[in-house]
């Protein structure tokens, strides 16, 4: 017997419209899947008042519930399992989507010492959880493919009548709430961008970048690592609103994993560019990215960009490391045999740039859930370096600031098993008037600590004239 409630609406349905709208809502998500690929891109989802929100912040985990908060004892994966456990969608409920309710949310780079006991240095973002997941009971939900809108309601957290009761008193007011939204929702306005170029500033000085790579380069040399992913941070301030950042972000860059999301006094603006995993309830999926060059619209110029980044060996080779380090970290949750390389190295072509990105797979052991897979290949290889744990360690020492958000995790745990998240790069952070962001690249043995500068620069020029108009920096 189905319990939930749900209404199909035909026709064109465009999210970003109808999610503008409720932007400000608190605890409001919207995950954009990477448009112009029909196996990655089809589905898109929003949701809004999460029945609960589970927190963990300077080592304290809490749960709240309207305007209750209280402290669990049990851990963030512990409690998690518990709520994957507890609400289940039947068969007969899950409608062939990948992603109807559940718990939907972001695990901060940071967070990621905790899973293999590294010593962590320096304090977190203010106002910023490490962790932060809300359990929806309904979402909407956007087919590309056959251009229409699924609005969704599970009736969880009750069960039985009272759960069936629930989903259709929540449908209603959802389907309230979008008639009075309407498809033409908030569109961005077009206000000057600010800050000017005067107010961004960097946790890094250009020597002590380049100091920063040279010890990571005698690291490499002394056999420490292979590999190193080094960031800087560059912050400033703006008086636009939280959503007009998103929108500007992704006109900007279109066929990223497009990712908003509202905390209590912050938001999280992305533009992704790179899947970390995939689950479909059977088969694990990830997707290393290595090597970016610019797309410009001139053929000469793009051919030759193309070309340069599939001949670059220092790109073949550190994605090579990563893919190598991904099948490992699979390998820990995945039945024996199962991993594989799925798609070879090859180059993909966006609208603004080419990236250099493989595929793997494996098949998840019976013994193992999906917090068993995110703890396993947390964080990306492709964001720290080979060996991971050593580079981690290192990361740690060189870098001047906490990566707080910036190369974790944002994405969902679903009611009926499947799992899909970004990283968080080409990610901003958004705290009232305060934008920050991070930038970085990839080091190995024969680095130029000028150019690696040069390229983080280049990054940070790229998100800074998407945000201002401006380019300079």
């Amino acid at each position: 017997m189905m319990h939930v409630s749900y209404k199909l609406i035909k026709g064109p349905a465009p999210v970003r419209r109808y999610f503008g709208s409720f932007s400000g809502e608190p605890h409001a998500f919207l995950l954009e899947s990477a448009q112009g690929h029909s196996r990655r891109g089809r589905f898109s989802f929003f949701g809004v008042l999460p029945f609960a929100v589970l927190r963990c912040q300077n080592g304290r985990t809490t749960l709240k519930k309207g305007n209750r908060e209280e402290e669990i004892k049990d851990s963030v994966g512990g409690f998690l399992r518990s709520c994957l456990e507890e609400y289940v969608l039947a068969e007969d409920e899950r409608l062939a989507y990948p992603f109807l309710c559940g718990a939907a949310g972001f695990v901060g780079y940071d967070f990621g010492f905790s899973f293999e006991n590294i010593r962590r240095r320096k304090k977190p973002p203010t106002g910023v959880p490490d962790v932060l997941f809300g359990l929806y009971d309904g979402a909407a939900v956007f087919d590309r493919l056959k251009n229409e809108m699924l609005v969704f309601s599970s009736g969880f957290p009750e069960h039985g009548r009272s759960r069936k009761k629930r989903a259709r008193r929540r449908l209603e007011e959802m389907l309230a709430a979008l008639e009075a939204s309407g498809p033409d929702g908030r569109v961005l306005r077009q206000e000057p961008f600010l800050p000017g170029p005067s107010d961004w500033r960097s946790d890094f000085t250009k020597k002590g970048y380049l100091a920063a790579v040279r010890k990571a380069k005698g690291h490499i040399a002394a056999g420490d690592i292979y590999q190193i992913n080094l960031s800087q941070r560059f912050t400033g301030r703006t008086s636009l609103e939280d959503w007009q950042l998103y929108e500007r972000l992704v006109r900007a860059f279109p066929v990223s994993f497009g990712a908003f999301f509202r905390g209590d006094d912050f938001s999280i603006i992305s533009a992704s560019p790179e899947q970390f995993l995939s689950y479909d309830g059977r088969t694990v999926t990830t997707r290393p990215m290595k090597g970016t060059r610019p797309r410009t619209g001139d053929r000469r110029k793009d051919g030759r960009n193309r070309r340069e980044l599939w001949e670059s060996a220092k790109e073949k080779a550190e994605l090579l490391m990563v893919v190598d380090l991904e099948r490992n970290d699979l390998g820990r949750v995945c039945d024996y045999g199962t991993v594989r390389l799925r798609q070879k190295r090859t180059i993909e072509a966006y609208r603004t740039v080419f990236q250099a990105t493989s595929e793997i797979e494996g098949r998840l052991g019976p013994s193992c859930d999906r917090w068993d897979l995110l703890r396993a290949c947390f964080p990306g290889g492709s964001i720290t370096g080979c060996p991971k744990i050593r580079a981690m360690e290192l990361i740690e020492e060189l870098e001047p600031v906490a990566r707080g958000i910036y190369t974790g995790s944002l994405g969902y745990m679903s009611f009926h098993e499947t799992l899909q998240f970004s990283i968080l790069i080409r990610t901003l952070l958004k705290q009232k008037e305060r934008v920050s962001f991070h930038v970085g690249g990839g080091i190995v043995a024969d680095s130029d600590p000028r150019k690696e500068y040069e390229e983080t620069l280049v990054k940070a020029r790229v998100l800074f004239e998407a945000l201002t108009g401006k380019q300079e920096l």
